[in-house]
């Protein structure tokens, strides 16, 4: 008996992914401590997203020819600069008119420029990458490789004026790439690894997918209410729309600019890092915890959504902005060629006169 749960996943908009998010998500939330209960191997699935992520990132690297290079720091640099742009604009703006403190009551009650700031600074990298992976192009992909610079609270703590506390120690900078070049110098050696490895991308997705799953709990959505929902919807349109509109600036199909309208997971631990360094916002840490983890929620489950769906549009309308453009002009004329002489053959054997 065969079933088909390749095929099923994949009728799912970003249901390689998303699917598995899902099940992890779902596992955490009715129990968290599954992972440790069972330990081993069973826990390491439960844990392992950034050594998934790791993997994932060499082989990546392996696909990516060292002359796209320039073209990823433009990529990258452009989406983090607009990223954080958008972030110090509005944090400005609520900043102007709420403050440090937290709203104090009404249907707002709980909202900060904290928990505005720090869910529109970081981007889920894990997730931009497995979208990317799926529907994107591999010098796409590895784009993140600029923008994980925005990653923790450097970001926020830069918008909200705290000062002293911009440094980035150099180790975790490089650490940060060194799976990338290690990927990219295997790959530009030796064709053969470059296949061997690049191959492994698409299977890292789902599992990647379970691992950050595992670190949701879809109770935070419930806990934060509407305002958290809110606060996700927020994010999403507001990145959403803006990096999309840059990257089609850039000459891109608009994809890598959905797939960055995320929230990280690791965002929701900001609030707390950014108290500690100013007590100014302790009052507002604690609920800025919270709203952030639904956007990270809201977030999560969304992106993979939207990015799918547009994709599909993307393959019905504009088919063609989905071509790898780094492919030799050979290869390309090779194809047309081949298309012309179908076109004619068939012409022929119906009796009509071709082009």
């Amino acid at each position: 008996m065969s079933v088909p749960i390749k095929k099923g996943l994949e009728r799912v908009p970003g249901g390689m992914m998303l699917v598995p998010l899902l099940a992890g998500a779902a596992i955490n939330t009715v129990y968290s401590g599954t992972g440790k209960f069972f330990g081993s191997f069973t826990g390491a699935l439960f844990t392992g997203a950034l050594p998934i992520l790791a993997l994932f990132y060499v082989c990546m690297g392996a696909t990516i020819e060292l002359r796209t290079t320039p073209y990823i720091l433009k990529k990258g640099g452009a989406l983090l600069s607009v990223k954080a742009g958008v972030a110090v604009v509005i944090g400005v703006i609520a900043g102007h008119f709420l403050g440090e403190a937290p709203v104090d009551g009404g249907m707002f009650a709980g909202i900060s420029t904290l928990a505005i700031v720090a869910a529109l600074n970081d981007t889920n990298g894990g997730l931009y990458m497995a979208l990317m992976g799926q529907f994107g192009k591999p010098k796409d992909t590895v784009a993140y490789s600029v923008m994980s610079l925005e990653s923790g609270p450097f970001l926020t703590m830069l918008t909200l004026g705290v000062a002293g506390l911009s440094a980035f120690p150099w180790q975790t900078m490089l650490g940060a790439i060194l799976p990338l070049v290690v990927g990219m110098a295997l790959g530009n050696l030796d064709p053969d690894m470059r296949r061997f490895l690049g191959a492994a991308v698409p299977v890292c997705i789902p599992f990647f997918g379970f691992a950050l799953g595992s670190g949701i709990d879809l109770g935070a959505v419930w806990t934060a209410g509407l305002l958290g929902l809110g606060l996700g919807l927020f994010v999403l349109t507001v990145s959403g729309s803006t990096l999309f509109v840059t990257d089609r600036l850039l000459g891109g199909n608009g994809l890598p600019g959905l797939a960055a309208a995320s929230t990280a997971g690791n965002a929701a631990a900001v609030p707390a890092l950014v108290a500690a360094a100013n007590p100014v916002y302790k009052e507002a840490a604690d609920k800025a915890t919270v709203l952030v983890a639904a956007s990270v929620v809201v977030t999560s489950l969304l992106t993979p959504v939207i990015t799918a769906a547009y994709h599909r549009r993307l393959q019905r309308v504009r088919p063609e902005a989905l071509a790898d453009d780094d492919v030799p002009a050979k290869t390309t004329t090779a194809k047309t060629t081949t298309a012309k002489t179908t076109t004619a053959d068939a012409a022929a054997t119906d009796g009509s006169t071709g082009p």
